[in-house]
């Protein structure tokens, strides 16, 4: 990116912007190039679409923009966005800049370098920002055409399986197998919509210095309109992804010791915050979002093997395809659904 042509740009169309700037792109992150500006004005984060072919609706830049405007005088957390670029040639891609916040960043769910009481505070919090997600108004913010009518599910499951197909490189037959299964047994839909943030993980929680309070929700690519039991179980998959993987999950810890709520207390908090009585259907829903994760991360290796990847460990990421689907097949058995 040429950084004076960018300076220049930002001036003109962020108030108070001083270049000159630098640029230095965030480790982590599998989609969006995410970027640090460093300008004479102070800090700010850019976000991209990457260069090169990109499936159809994917790294919508956009959409991260107009929600979290449309988020800004709402009780969820967000980096206050400043301006949406349009325009390739300015960088050679559609972008955003939004407000740096200053905050903790947590990568491992078992938060090792916290103490007990501030592991429970921290899974507290989490659910209680899930559920403000959840409860947004979304006439008052203008967010009623924000996705599309109808079964959530059935548009999710015959976007990603398509996805998957668009992205394939092998075949993999418990993923053949898995979205089988979730296209046979999406539940009849319940009339529940939200707002959802689709990819509602620790990492994407960025945390006061000092308090178990979330300063800001990130990463919006993949919000939508849909079921909030979507978010719910995506997020309780970390209870069950391995320790020790790539994608680091809860499983095998002693969770009581470490002061991290078990997954059926976490999902009753969140029933009580919203309201609910109960959960029907749990299994499809923790099937579903496995289901999705392994469509995401196999377009991750693609983008790795085309050589447009926004990470360095796209390749490795993108190989759990295959594990995230039999870890799903292997949940379905023991809850007596295969």
């Amino acid at each position: 990116m040429d950084e004076q042509k960018l300076a220049t740009y930002l001036e003109r169309h962020i108030e108070g912007f001083k270049g000159p700037l630098t640029l230095e792109k965030f480790a982590g992150g599998q989609s969006n190039p995410t970027f640090l500006i460093r300008a004479r004005s102070g800090r700010y984060v850019l976000r991209r679409k990457p260069p090169g072919f990109l499936l159809k609706s994917a790294h919508a830049v956009d959409r991260e923009y107009r929600v979290t405007r449309a988020l800004e005088n709402t009780d969820v957390p967000v980096a206050n966005p400043l301006h949406l670029c349009l325009d390739e040639a300015i960088i050679g891609s559609w972008f955003y800049v939004m407000d740096f916040i200053d905050g903790r960043i947590f990568w491992d769910p078992a938060l090792p370098d916290l103490d007990k009481a501030e592991r429970r505070a921290m899974f507290q919090e989490m659910n209680r920002v899930l559920a403000a997600i959840h409860s947004v108004d979304l006439k008052a913010a203008g967010l009623e055409d924000y996705g599309r009518p109808g079964n959530y599910f059935e548009r999710q499951t015959s976007r990603w399986t398509k996805q998957y197909k668009a992205s394939e490189t092998e075949h993999i037959a418990p993923m053949e197998q898995l979205m089988d299964w979730v296209g046979k047994n999406i539940p009849q839909d319940d009339g529940a919509v939200s707002l959802i943030h689709g990819d509602y993980r620790l990492d994407n929680l960025i945390f006061h210095p000092t308090r178990p309070e979330i300063i800001a929700v990130v990463d919006w690519e993949l919000s939508t309109l849909g079921h909030p039991l979507a978010d719910l179980a995506y997020q309780c998959m970390q209870w069950r992804m391995p320790s020790a993987s790539l994608m680091r999950g809860l499983d095998g810890l002693d969770r009581k010791e470490l002061g991290i709520p078990a997954e059926e207390d976490y999902i009753r908090a969140y029933a009580d915050r919203m309201g609910r009585d109960e959960i029907d259907h749990w299994p499809f829903y923790l099937a579903f979002s496995f289901f999705r994760l392994a469509a995401i991360v196999q377009g991750v290796l693609k983008r790795s093997l085309d050589g447009n990847a926004s990470s360095k460990q796209a390749e490795e990421v993108g190989r759990l395809a295959r594990p995230l689907a039999e870890k799903a097949l292997t949940m379905l058995r023991a809850a007596g659904e295969l």
